[in-house]
């Protein structure tokens, strides 16, 4: 399959690259890495005025959407985005946070795509998720087909299980998988099937025979885990932080290329474990369907500037997410060629709408 390893050295990779080929030992690595990306807000001789410079846009308060419950990796970006939005000054209009979790965001961002088209006083989060929910035959649109704005950081992906669960190291999780996959209810959503059952691939075990639970985002799951209902789960790092910090669920395996930072650098990567698994999990914005050029434009000079900004940098190093900021044509680039490799993964993998 096509494959992209997703590092935190950042090789020098232009956006025209893409992702590239890369079997070894039916290695799989999925994700989308772009080392050196041009920042640009706007085309030439189409530039709306910057935030805070008088602009006629937004003319009112700004809804950003995370298409998920609370504590989940949207929701987390949501919040955090808004809060670096309107500490640093860059947007001084209202920017209020929504929830509207639905299968696994592809609700959403159907009413993005209908409902909402045309409109200006909309963002919301998209991510790997609804690339892998298209891909599935799950939902009908994808963010390579919405109003993007921009790409703003990786995560990377991690299994966890309850601190007094039944598996006390990744070598448990797999024995016990391959005894009889049923009994290990895996708490995952819709994105977080794909890299688990790539996992299971690389371990001699048919991803089909895997038990997936779907909910949407770290904080359903982590509730699952903690009432039984679930054996693992998951989810990007960050949406366990507060529970791995407070020690009721312990880390098994990460999908990162390198060891994570302290506190949790002592988990190990697949790779070291010996499954060649690397992922990703990219997360960013989008607008409506035919959204306005000049609400495009201010919204990538926005994001352009928050990435740069203090707060922004505080909480990519918090959550562990290594900053992928592009916008225009390197974000399109990015993302469509992310979903060539979602698509492949999916194939190899025969995840498809009935799994």
């Amino acid at each position: 399959m096509r494959s992209t390893t997703i590092t935190r050295t950042r090789r020098a990779t232009s956006a025209s690259e893409g992702p590239r080929l890369n079997r070894r030992n039916r290695a799989v690595a999925v994700g989308a890495a772009l080392a050196t990306v041009a920042l640009v807000a706007t085309a030439c001789g189409n530039k709306a005025q910057p935030p805070g410079e008088g602009g006629d846009y937004p003319k009112g308060p700004v809804t950003v959407t995370a298409p998920a419950e609370p504590g989940s990796g949207w929701d987390t970006t949501a919040r955090a985005m808004t809060e670096a939005l309107q500490k640093d000054d860059i947007v001084t209009s209202p920017l209020p946070v929504q929830n509207k979790p639905g299968g696994t965001g592809c609700s959403w961002i159907t009413s993005m795509m209908q409902q909402e088209k045309g409109k200006d006083d909309q963002i919301a989060i998209t991510s790997l998720a609804s690339q892998t929910m298209k891909a599935r035959g799950l939902c009908e649109y994808g963010p390579q087909d919405t109003t993007l704005i921009a790409t703003l950081y990786v995560e990377d992906f991690m299994v966890v299980t309850p601190e007094d669960g039944d598996f006390k190291d990744l070598d448990a999780l797999v024995k016990a998988l391959k005894d009889d996959p049923q009994k290990v209810t895996v708490a995952a959503a819709g994105d977080d099937t794909l890299p688990f059952a790539l996992f299971a691939k690389e371990a001699g075990i048919d991803p089909a025979d895997i038990n997936f639970v779907n909910y949407d985002g770290g904080g359903e799951q982590t509730t699952a885990m903690l009432n039984g209902d679930a054996k693992v789960a998951i989810a990007g790092m960050s949406e366990f932080r507060s529970v791995l910090e407070a020690g009721d669920i312990t880390p098994l395996v990460t999908f990162a290329e390198k060891p994570l930072a302290a506190p949790f650098d002592d988990v190990p990567t697949a790779k070291d474990a010996g499954y060649d698994v690397t992922l990703g999990n990219w997360r960013g914005v989008f607008g409506p369907a035919e959204m306005p050029d000049e609400a495009v434009d201010y919204w990538a000079k926005a994001l352009e500037d928050m990435s740069k900004s203090d707060t922004w940098q505080d909480t990519l190093e918090k959550n562990q997410w290594a900053s992928e900021f592009s916008t225009g044509d390197d974000a399109q680039t990015y993302v469509d060629e992310a979903a060539k490799t979602v698509e492949e993964g999916v194939k190899e993998t025969d995840l498809g709408n009935s799994k």
